[in-house]
């Protein structure tokens, strides 16, 4: 029977505990959301759904083509100029996701020849872009810039180093300034996913590559999404203005993609401008996230403790940890649930968002829940 494997896997899966289902949300929720990627909790904030909007109503509903032909309007070069700008690079190419941006970067990055060095710890993202480079992949220790560079030392030729800046299961902080010597040393280049370190991490939120002193290296490219912090969709490269336009002839994500739809861009950018103007979102996503780490150890758990706003907190199984992620949702509390295969150590995790509007009264509230409900 044509598929009939799949019926095999299915059930293999559900022994795991680790089916996953599709939960539509309402648009409005009693729920105290501490499970999505909402940093600075702009996703609803007036301006960013009135940027949306007006961008919508003047450039329409989608981008209507691919960047190349018609896809690119005045407000997507201005969001990539601003995006530039604002974290310190010379130049920025936006795309429709930053799964399509992680993709461009590595493979448009690695030719044949090349070598990749990849962190373990890696998002699928660019674990996906490694395997379909070009390059030779080499995957080293999590967080581990001495067996990074062995792994340059070894090779003759061009190389990148790939690496998330802040780790999605665990919120951990890459060793950037140690990668950046690293590469150097050897000649290669550094590209960095900035996903969870946008508006988070550096002088207002500018990236941990800006906090790192990277910012605008001409050896660094930076990957980031637009729809954590900023509060929309899309993702974005940064880096030197020759590494752009080759990405924008040879990177397949940009290319044969339809482009970024204006309202989405529309979004990010009243996001960014927003940020600007209150950089203080970004250190109190941070104190949010230290908050919860010291509440959430003092009770005995064993939390993760956070470099930005992803606070992890383990769980004994797969099992427990649906169970437990279900239970605080009864109680009034969203969580993410990570398992397998999505957790390279297998550890199963509650993740926890710590967004920077969050009062005193709802983390408090939210400590609560998880400490009661706990397997």
């Amino acid at each position: 029977m044509a598929f009939g494997w799949i019926d095999e896997q299915t059930e293999a899966r559900r022994r795991a505990g680790l089916v996953r289902t599709l939960r539509p949300r309402p648009a409005a929720s009693a729920l105290l959301d501490m499970a999505s990627n909402d940093y600075l909790g702009l996703a609803h904030h007036p301006e960013v759904t009135e940027g949306a909007a007006r961008a919508a109503q003047l450039w329409g509903g989608g981008a209507t083509g691919s960047r190349l032909v018609t896809g690119t309007t005045e407000l997507h070069g201005e969001l990539e100029r601003e995006l530039a700008a604002f974290c310190g690079f010379e130049s920025a190419l936006v795309f429709s996701s930053g799964y399509a941006a992680n993709l461009a970067a590595v493979t448009a990055l690695a030719p044949h020849g090349s070598l990749i060095v990849s962190d373990a710890g890696n998002h699928a993202s660019l674990i996906d872009g490694c395997r379909l480079a070009r390059g030779e992949r080499q995957v080293v220790g999590h967080a581990d810039p001495e067996a990074v560079g062995k792994a340059l030392a070894a090779h003759q030729g061009p190389a990148i180093v790939v690496s998330d800046t802040v780790f999605s299961v665990d919120g951990d902080q890459a060793p950037l300034a140690a990668l950046a010597e690293a590469c150097r040393e050897h000649g290669a280049g550094l590209v960095v996913d900035d996903a969870h370190g946008l508006g988070v991490l550096g002088d207002g939120g500018r990236g941990a590559p800006h906090a790192a002193g990277l910012a605008g290296a001409a050896d660094v490219v930076v990957t980031a999404t637009l729809s954590k912090s900023l509060g929309s969709q899309g993702g974005v490269v940064l880096g030197p203005a020759r590494v752009i336009d080759h990405l924008v002839n040879a990177a397949r994500t940009f290319i044969f993609d339809t482009g970024l739809a204006p309202a989405a861009a529309g979004a990010a950018l009243a996001a960014l401008r927003l940020l600007a103007r209150e950089p203080e979102r970004a250190a109190r996503a941070r104190a949010v996230a230290a908050e919860l780490h010291t509440r959430l150890t003092a009770a005995g758990l064993e939390a993760v403790r956070p470099d930005a706003a992803v606070v992890s907190v383990r769980a004994p199984s797969p099992e427990q940890a649906v169970r437990w992620a279900a239970d605080c949702r009864t109680a009034g509390l969203a969580v993410g649930c990570f398992r397998p295969p999505s957790v390279p150590d297998g550890i199963s995790r509650l993740r926890l968002t710590a967004r920077a509007d969050l009062s005193g009264a709802e983390i408090e509230r939210a400590v609560r829940v998880i400490c009661e409900r706990r397997p």
